[in-house]
């Protein structure tokens, strides 16, 4: 993980930019995962390991893939076939879930100002993930992963001190929290992909994000003032 230093000179914009649902199609990786779990193990064990997921979902606020390996086994009297399921995560090829032109929009963000992943998750497979789909190369190594993200703010602050930051991300929550922290100092840009910000009314959100596009792509279609002003 990149570090800037408390002492930094602030810059004048940093772009901070989401993951899951915001750069890579998370619902593709799950079907191919469900996909996956019901060849090996059966539905009886694809639905177990889903059971254990939503339930560790609820328990750590994240989703501890891995973690939900490890206790399916404990759980099935380290029914060894398990094993295999960690290696097909470790060595997923997320590059091939990464939305068209994700990494064309990491390359424009990084010509405009330091560009840092703000990501959700746990700290092995997530960094993992980030990692393999290339996004972490994009980015120069400038990585954050936290449990609640919106709950870090002063630490994101602290290693990439900016004047003014843009926050791309998929969850209208996210966004709307980040908001709330840091005002004006923030343009929220939301891209309207994934289970969160599909059909969303923004008539209901409160402060609507900034900047709409459809898609990550999209934003290589506007130029740095619509997108660091949030015109």
């Amino acid at each position: 993980m990149a570090v800037a230093g408390s002492n930094a000179r602030p810059h004048d914009v940093v772009f901070l930019v989401d993951v899951d649902d915001t750069l890579i199609d998370n619902d593709r990786i799950r079907l191919d995962l469900q996909e996956h779990l019901e060849h090996e193990y059966g539905a009886a064990g694809r639905d177990r390991y889903w059971a254990i997921q939503e339930a560790m979902f609820v328990e750590l606020g994240y989703r501890d893939y891995l973690g939900a390996v490890q206790r399916s086994w404990n759980e099935d009297s380290h029914d060894m076939r398990f094993l295999e399921l960690s290696s097909y995560l470790i060595d997923y090829p997320f590059a091939d879930r990464l939305y068209p032109r994700a990494l064309e929009v990491l390359e424009r963000l990084g010509t405009w100002g330091p560009t840092v992943v703000l990501t959700d998750g746990d700290a092995v497979f997530q960094p993992r993930k980030v990692e393999r789909s290339g996004i972490r190369a994009a980015v120069q190594g400038r990585v954050l992963v936290y449990v609640h993200k919106e709950a870090e703010l002063e630490d994101v602050e602290e290693r990439y001190p900016a004047d003014r930051y843009v926050l791309v991300d998929d969850k209208p929550r996210i966004l709307t929290a980040v908001k709330q922290v840091w005002g004006g100092r923030v343009t929220t840009v939301l891209p309207r992909q994934g289970p969160f910000a599909d059909g969303v009314d923004f008539g209901r959100v409160e402060p609507p994000p900034d900047v709409v596009v459809e898609r990550i792509g999209d934003l290589l279609d506007l130029d740095r003032a619509t997108v660091v002003g949030g015109a």
